[in-house]
């Protein structure tokens, strides 16, 4: 039994790294090795977790670009996203940061949706995306480019830290709480 445990994780995890960039090259991107005479850079791969603390160190400053869960997760302490983090992990590419509260399959469908629960979440990260899922908690965004995706819900108050921050954000999904500048 634990042999097919390991099996689905590792099923899930490789259809949520193909299905988590913008193309469908990002999979085979993700997969290439880098040449010998290049450095790896830790933040290029995505982080996938399934407990606290991972996920506390997956969305510090020396974590990941993109953050999937593979369940629900609950934090007890509060959670700062921080750091600057571009899209697939590389310097040319956009500043851009993602967590991922969500399985897909193969065409990019949500086949799971996963609930993060938090006393507070603090944004700290310009243009970070929650995609899928549910963040139960209070959600404070310090920078610009927040994004709640349609396919996410924030079960609980969202914050931001001046008006500029919350023109540029973009909330497609659902907030149960107040939303205003605090």
């Amino acid at each position: 039994m634990k042999f097919v445990k390991v099996l689905m994780v590792a099923g899930i995890s490789a259809a949520l790294l193909a299905g988590c960039g913008n193309n469908n090259n990002a999979a085979n991107e993700a997969a290439s090795p880098a040449p010998a005479t290049e450095q790896t850079d830790a933040t290029s791969a995505a982080s996938i977790v399934n407990e606290a603390d991972a996920f506390v160190k997956a969305v510090s400053a020396e974590g990941t670009w993109i953050v999937a869960t593979l369940n629900d997760v609950t934090v007890e302490q509060e959670v700062v996203v921080a750091g600057e983090f571009h899209d697939k992990g590389l310097a040319e590419n956009d500043i851009y940061r993602k967590i991922a509260l969500y399985a897909q399959d193969a065409d990019h469908n949500i086949t799971a949706s996963y609930t993060l629960t938090v006393p507070k979440l603090t944004v700290q990260s310009e243009n970070l995306r929650v995609q899928g899922g549910t963040i139960k908690g209070d959600v404070y965004v310090e920078a610009n480019g927040f994004n709640l995706h349609e396919s996410a819900k924030i079960e609980g108050n969202l914050y931001f830290a001046s008006e500029e921050v919350k023109t540029s954000a973009v909330i497609d999904g659902s907030v149960s709480g107040e939303t205003a500048v605090k």
